[in-house]
């Protein structure tokens, strides 16, 4: 096993465009977590570090940053708008058949055009939620002694840093490997590995030995029941009919079309987290406003969001819905039905066309089934711990671990196509 790996090791490191891309890869993250690093002007550091102490919101809105909330970085919006962005135009091709049409039947070009109206929506989205961040900070007591051109220049900065971590992340789908996207949350959350692990040594304390242990076990059953439904797949027997051309026989031979039971990855969990942070920012931005009426709307929103059993059944429906809405738009049977039936395929036993994609449908439909209650069950494990412990870092740590292994795993296949495309 370590003799493979070493050689798959050294055949990155010697072939010279699977190595520009790493490199592209590795270079563009050491940028995004430059610009993490520099602070907006005008913050009072020691009322951020309350602030932030022990608060969900914030914590699960840092891990779209990549840390950069923490210290209220340039990129302290992160990748947030750009995502909410994507999931409204992804409905909007489920609305409107033109959309779809350009979505699924124009390949290429009509991808590109809605990734361009997924950044140009991305732009007003990130206005909007560096406004509301920047007043609910600022009546914090965080933001100190700003006037009116100082907002305007943190609205401009903080926006500009979102927009320009949405380019680097799909400079790294291009040019790199993988999703940049993902890649950019997974290595935010990587970065905040050691302030957690230092947090977790001040706090140490040895009469909690038994419940580290514990919380250890369930970490360890957690990741490896990942990973097995990360790989686990239903295979649909093909079998290609026989045809003749001259004096040659093509076809019949057998093979198989493999399902994911989470065909989806960790888009949903990212999704989710998203739809549940919008409300809360605005909600959290209009508490302070003058009018009775919105401010008593505003926290209404707000405890009802903070309830911890209203937030976990939110969570995991949202979870659940966008399983099945990921799967929707990237998975499409009656395209797979037509595309077998022109290449002269079938399902043994079910008729081609209509009948092929009823049953792909419903193979589909019940894999994303078993997908998304697991996506959701384990986006809810911590919270039910941090529940029962009361350790809040417990309700970001389970997301961000969901996060992690399924990006690492679809690094990783990336990297092992890449080489295996190489060989032959």
């Amino acid at each position: 096993m370590i003799d493979a790996f070493l050689n798959k090791l050294r055949l990155v490191f010697e072939d010279r465009g699977l190595r520009n891309r790493i490199i592209f890869v590795v270079a563009a993250l050491g940028l995004f977590r430059l610009g993490a690093s520099i602070p907006i002007p005008g913050v009072n550091i020691l009322q951020l570090e309350r602030f932030l102490a022990d608060n969900q919101f914030f914590g699960l809105l840092n891990i779209f940053s990549g840390g950069g909330l923490s210290n209220l970085s340039i990129m302290m919006l992160g990748v947030g708008p750009f995502i909410t962005a994507s999931i409204i135009m992804q409905l909007l091709t489920l609305v409107f058949p033109q959309l779809k049409q350009m979505y699924h039947e124009e390949g290429v070009a009509g991808r590109r055009k809605v990734a361009q109206y997924s950044r140009l929506i991305t732009v007003p989205l990130c206005i909007v939620q560096g406004m509301s961040l920047l007043v609910l900070l600022e009546n914090q007591g965080v933001l100190l002694n700003l006037t009116y051109f100082d907002r305007l220049v943190n609205i401009m900065v903080i926006s500009a840093g979102s927009i320009l971590l949405m380019w680097i992340g799909e400079l790294i789908t291009e040019y790199g490997i993988g999703n940049g996207v993902s890649l950019l949350i997974f290595a935010g959350i990587v970065s905040r590995l050691p302030e957690i692990t230092g947090q977790l040594l001040i706090t140490y304390d040895i009469s909690q030995v038994p419940m580290y242990l514990g919380f250890a076990v369930i970490a360890i059953l957690v990741l490896a029941a990942i990973v097995f439904v990360t790989e686990a797949e239903r295979p649909i027997p093909i079998t290609y009919a026989k045809r003749v051309r001259g004096m040659k026989m093509y076809g019949g031979v057998s093979t198989y079309l493999p399902i994911r039971v989470n065909n989806a990855g960790v888009m949903p969990i990212i999704f989710a987290i998203s739809i549940i942070l919008f409300p809360q920012m605005i909600a959290n931005f209009l508490s302070g406003y003058g009018n009775e009426a919105v401010k008593a709307a505003a926290d209404a929103v707000q405890s009802f969001l903070n309830n911890s059993v209203v937030y976990a059944v939110l969570y995991f429906v949202l979870v659940v819905a966008f399983t099945y809405f990921y799967s929707a738009v990237t998975f499409d049977p009656k395209a797979i039905s037509e595309n077998l039936q022109k290449n002269g395929a079938f399902i043994p036993g079910v008729r081609p066309g209509h009948s092929t994609a009823q049953y792909i449908a419903n193979i589909l439909t019940r894999l994303t089934l078993i997908g998304a209650t697991f996506l959701g069950l384990v986006a809810l494990l911590p919270i039910f711990l941090k529940s029962i412990t009361g350790i809040q870092s417990l309700a970001i740590g389970g997301t961000s671990l969901l996060i992690v292994v399924s990006v690492a795993i679809e690094f990783i296949k990336q990297i092992n196509a890449q080489i295996s495309m190489r060989e032959y």
